[in-house]
C-alpha cells in the first residue's frame, strides 16, 4: 500500500463537506461509498477508515484554527436516515492487525480532540443523530457533548461489536458510555451485548441520548441546542489563523536505520514575532504540525522501527521564549494543539529514548519531549544543558491529567526552572536517566540501543504504556489502556480473526465458529 498522507483540507475532502450559519458550523458525514483508502471495500452506510477519519481530522483542525467565530458545531449524517454505520467491517475483515490497531487509535485520537475543543476551545460539539447510528458511528456521537436522536420508531443507537463482530467497542465505546455518560453497568451490558441497539425514549431514559425528537421537529430542535450552546460558549476572542499546506519539514527530520529512527527537532532561529501571520510562519505552530505530521507518518507506515531516538538542536533561551501563553488566538489553540501532539507521542507504541548533546535546545516546551521518553541520556560536558519553564508544570498535560514531571514525581521542582541545568544536577534532580561523560556516551548509547531491539516488541508496549502513566485513571487513559491490552488480544484471537472467526464471516451469511474456551 502507498504510504498515507494525512495532510488535506476542504477542497480535497470527498467524505464530509463544512458548513457555516454564524457561530455554528455542522460537519456533514456523506461518505463516498467508492472512496476506500485501500481497494478491496465499499464504504456503505456511512462507514469509515482511515481516509474518512483523516478528513475528520483535519475538520476539526481547522475549525479551531480558522473560524475563531464558531462556538458550536453540529456533526450529523448526510445520507437519509442514516448518521453513521461505524468503521468498515470490510475494511477491518482485509486489515492486519497492526493496521487495525492504528487505525482505532488514530480514530480514537480524533474524538478525543472533539472533546478537547469542547472543553478547552469553546466550540461544543453535538451530535445530530439523523438515523442509524451504530459502533463507531454511536462512538462519535459519544465524543459530542450533547446527542440529540430522531425518534421515528426505527432509528436505534447500537455498540454490536460483540454480538456481531466477536470484538469489542474498545475505540472508547464501553469507556464512554459507563464514564462519561453514566450509563449504569447492567443497562450497559445489556445495550452492548444487543445487536439491535436502543430506540427513542429509551436511549434518553439509559442515557445513551440527551433527547429524542420526532423527525418533524429534529432540524428545529438541532438549531436551537446549537444556537443554546454558542450562547454560553466561553471561545476567547483572536484571529483566525491559515493552515497552509504541509509540503515538506522544515523543522523537524527524519532519519532511519536499522529498527531505528532518529527524530531531529530544529529550535527557532530569530525571536518571536509579536502575532503569528495568517499564514503559520510561527516555529512553534510549523513545529507542532511538522511533528504532529511525522509522529502519524511513521506510526503507520513505518511499523518496523521500534525505537524513536529524540534529538533537539538550536537555542534554548529562544525555544523558551517562542512558547505561546497568550490566552487569546490563536496562541490558546497552539497550546493544545503541541498537548495533543504530547499525548499521541505518550501513547505511540514505540520506545523513546531522548539524547541531550551538544547544541541541545531541550527547554522548556521541547523538555516535554524528552520527559515523554522512557529514557534520557544526557551528556556529562559543561556546554550540555536542559531548561525547566514554566510550560513544564502543567501546560501540556498528559491523559491522566498530570505534567510528565508529575508523572515522575518531579513535581517540586518549580524553584529550578529559568536556568540552565547541567548534566550531574539533572541526574541528582530525576530530570534524567544517565549522564555518560565523552568517554562512554558512544559506547553506552549503542549499547542502550542493541538491548532495546534485542528484547520482544510486544513486551516492550506493555512495559511502556504501563510506565508511562502513572498517578490516577482518567477517561482518556482507561480508553487507550483497553486499546491496547484488550482490543490487541481480542484482534489476535481466531474467535474475531480467525477464518471462521466473527469479522471473516461477516455479512456471508454463515455464523461465526467459536472456540468456546474461556481464557
Amino acid at each position: 500500500m502507498a504510504e498515507v498522507s494525512f495532510d488535506t483540507d476542504p477542497g480535497r475532502y470527498r467524505h464530509l463537506r463544512l458548513e457555516f450559519d454564524g457561530e455554528v458550523a455542522t460537519i456533514v458525514l456523506a461518505v463516498d461509498e467508492s472512496g476506500g483508502i485501500a481497494p478491496g471495500y465499499d464504504l456503505k452506510l456511512n462507514s469509515y477508515d482511515l481516509g474518512v477519519d483523516i478528513e475528520l481530522h483535519d475538520a476539526v483542525q481547522r475549525l479551531r484554527f480558522e473560524h475563531p467565530q464558531v462556538r458550536a458545531v453540529v456533526l450529523t449524517g448526510g445520507l437519509d436516515r442514516v448518521f453513521c454505520a461505524g468503521a468498515n467491517i470490510r475494511m477491518l475483515a482485509g486489515s492486519s492487525h497492526a493496521w487495525k490497531v492504528n487505525f482505532c487509535k488514530f480514530t480514537n485520537e480524533t474524538r478525543c480532540a472533539i472533546e478537547d475543543a469542547t472543553l478547552h476551545s469553546g466550540q461544543t460539539y453535538l451530535a445530530a443523530v439523523n438515523g442509524t447510528a451504530a459502533g463507531g458511528g454511536y462512538e462519535l456521537a459519544l465524543a459530542c457533548e450533547r446527542i440529540i436522536l430522531v425518534d421515528d420508531g426505527s432509528t436505534a443507537v447500537s455498540l454490536p461489536e460483540v454480538p456481531l463482530l466477536g470484538v469489542l467497542p474498545g475505540t472508547g465505546g464501553l469507556t464512554r458510555v459507563t464514564d462519561k455518560r453514566r450509563v449504569r453497568r447492567d443497562l450497559a451490558d445489556a445495550f452492548a451485548t444487543s445487536p439491535e441497539g436502543v430506540r427513542g425514549q429509551r436511549a434518553v431514559a439509559w442515557g445513551l441520548a440527551d433527547e429524542a425528537v420526532p423527525r418533524s421537529r429534529f432540524a428545529e430542535a438541532v438549531r436551537q441546542a446549537a444556537t443554546h450552546a454558542a450562547a454560553r460558549s466561553t471561545r476567547p476572542a483572536g484571529e483566525a489563523i491559515r493552515l497552509t499546506p504541509i509540503t515538506a519539514y522544515s523543522t523537524v527530520e527524519a532519519a532511519k536505520g536499522d529498527g531505528i529512527v532518529t527524530i531531529t527537532v530544529h529550535g527557532p532561529r530569530d525571536e518571536p514575532h509579536p502575532a503569528p501571520s495568517v499564514d503559520t510562519d510561527s516555529w512553534f505552530l510549523r513545529m507542532t504540525r511538522e511533528l504532529d505530521d511525522l509522529i502519524l507518518r511513521l506510526r503507520t507506515d513505518e511499523p518496523s522501527l521500534g525505537t524513536w531516538v529524540i534529538r533537539t538542536q538550536g537555542d534554548p533561551a529562544l525555544v523558551a521564549r517562542h512558547d505561546p501563553d497568550a490566552e487569546r488566538l490563536p496562541y490558546s489553540e497552539m497550546r493544545h494543539f503541541f498537548k495533543r501532539t504530547l499525548k499521541r507521542l505518550d501513547v505511540t507504541s514505540r520506545s523513546l529514548i531522548a539524547l541531550v548533546e551538544p547544541g541541545s535546545c531541550f527547554a522548556g516546551p521541547l523538555l516535554e519531549l524528552a520527559l515523554a521518553c522512557d529514557r534520557q541520556y544526557m551528556l556529562d560536558d559543561p556546554d550540555v544543558t536542559i531548561t525547566l519553564t514554566d510550560a513544564n508544570f502543567g501546560r501540556y498535560p498528559m491523559g491522566n491529567g498530570l505534567s510528565r514531571l508529575a508523572s515522575r514525581n518531579l513535581d517540586k521542582l518549580e524553584p529550578e526552572a529559568g536556568r540552565p541545568i547541567g548534566a550531574q544536577e539533572a541526574l541528582e534532580l530525576g530530570l534524567v536517566t544517565f549522564a555518560p561523560d565523552d568517554l562512554d556516551w558512544d559506547d553506552e548509547i549503542r549499547i542502550a540501543l542493541e538491548e532495546r531491539a534485542a528484547l520482544s516488541p510486544d513486551a516492550l508496549t506493555g512495559l511502556e504504556a504501563n510506565l508511562r502513566f502513572a498517578g490516577p485513571e482518567t477517561m482518556e487513559t482507561k480508553i487507550f489502556a483497553r486499546l491496547a491490552a484488550w482490543q490487541n488480544w481480542i484482534f489476535n484471537r481466531p474467535n474475531a480473526s480467525g477464518p471462521d472467526g466473527a469479522l471473516r464471516r461477516y455479512g456471508t451469511g454463515r455464523r461465526p465458529d467459536y472456540d468456546r474456551t474461556r481464557v
